[in-house]
């Protein structure tokens, strides 16, 4: 999240008198994040006050959205905890402000662990799998916009900003994904709606429980097991060296296959998919970092921390033979090596 629309007072209560919602009591830009502008809005109506965050999307235009928004609310009518963007008197659920598509969606309450135990990894395992499972009936289609074909064109553009030892393992990493994506197994992952960003800081804990999924603005089709990787990328790695973390990691799948057992070719294809996972934020950051966009509230993420989770990831393969070592059913794919030098 960030700000590079700034939203004045009277925007604001333009969009909460259209919503029903009541007066002004605060508008504040949030920091995080680094693709649309956000704020928390606070609002007071018949004594009550009400809290939601609200959304300006600096690029996703108005026909992508409603596959987010409508996600949304097709995950919070199957008791999924996330936010529900609020409709107009027409029903409507994607509004302008400032001339941009925006959206307000209700503020979850609690607070982000960023520093996780396993039993945080179990709960947002198990959620994670019941959320992959209320999509299977949601019928709007959009791929994910961050996924491969975005790295094909991506790599290219940020390989300049980088030294040789990272140009090099940026082209390899990504010849061995197409190689992956190419497939028979690739082909037999099941798939659907997938969060795609569920890191630490997209996910609220109130009182030790979880309290919901947010920010689902990278949403789209994909496999599940992408999904996973990239939580278990975020969730369970040690953040200063980017080594995987055992027991976390152990808690998050587990519980994730006690709601919805993986199938063999997402078994075999787990160790490609950390890698994915790594690659496409490596290549994401590198890209926000070296071309950066201006705002007035951007807190900009450190590309080399993906980077030492894609080099762990190559070097130490983690399957599901005890989530420590790469599982042998699947050579040509899953213990692939790629030189780092």
């Amino acid at each position: 999240m960030a700000v590079f629309t700034e939203v004045t007072p009277s925007d604001a209560t333009a969009l909460l008198q259209a919503l029903n919602l009541g007066e002004l009591i605060e508008l504040k830009g949030i920091s995080g994040g680094i693709e649309n502008t956000n704020y928390f809005v606070t609002s007071e109506r018949d004594g009550e006050q009400h809290q939601h965050v609200l959304t300006l999307f600096e690029r996703l235009s108005f026909e992508q959205l409603p596959f987010y928004l409508h996600l949304m609310r097709h995950l919070a009518a199957h008791g999924i905890p996330v936010p529900d963007p609020v409709a107009d008197a027409q029903g409507e659920i994607l509004h302008k402000v400032k001339g941009k598509p925006a959206a307000l969606v209700n503020r979850l309450r609690g607070h982000s662990e960023l520093a996780p135990t396993a039993d945080h990894c179990a709960q947002v395992g198990a959620m994670l799998a019941r959320m992959h499972l209320a999509g299977r009936d949601y019928t709007r289609q959009q791929p994910n916009l961050r996924g491969l074909s975005w790295w094909n064109d991506t790599v290219p553009v940020v390989l300049p900003h980088v030294d040789a030892a990272q140009a090099q393992l940026l082209r390899s990493e990504l010849a061995y994904q197409n190689h992956v994506a190419a497939s028979p197994a690739y082909a037999a992952l099941p798939r659907g709606p997938v969060h795609a960003d569920l890191f630490r800081d997209n996910v609220m804990f109130d009182g030790g429980r979880l309290s919901g999924f947010f920010d689902f603005y990278f949403a789209g089709v994909d496999t599940w097991l992408f999904d996973l990787a990239v939580c278990l990328n975020d969730w369970c790695v040690d953040l200063p060296s980017g080594a995987h973390d055992g027991a976390r990691a152990r808690a998050f799948v587990a519980a994730y296959q006690s709601v919805r057992p993986l199938e063999a070719a997402e078994r075999r294809l787990l160790p490609a998919m950390l890698r994915a996972g790594a690659l496409r934020f490596w290549v994401s950051r590198l890209w926000d970092f070296h071309l950066p966009r201006e705002a007035s509230v951007l807190k900009a993420h450190d590309p080399a921390h993906f980077e030492r989770v894609l080099r762990q990831r190559i070097a130490h393969p983690l399957g599901m033979d005890g989530l420590d070592t790469a599982d042998r059913a699947a050579p040509d794919l899953a213990t692939h090596t790629t030189a780092t030098a």
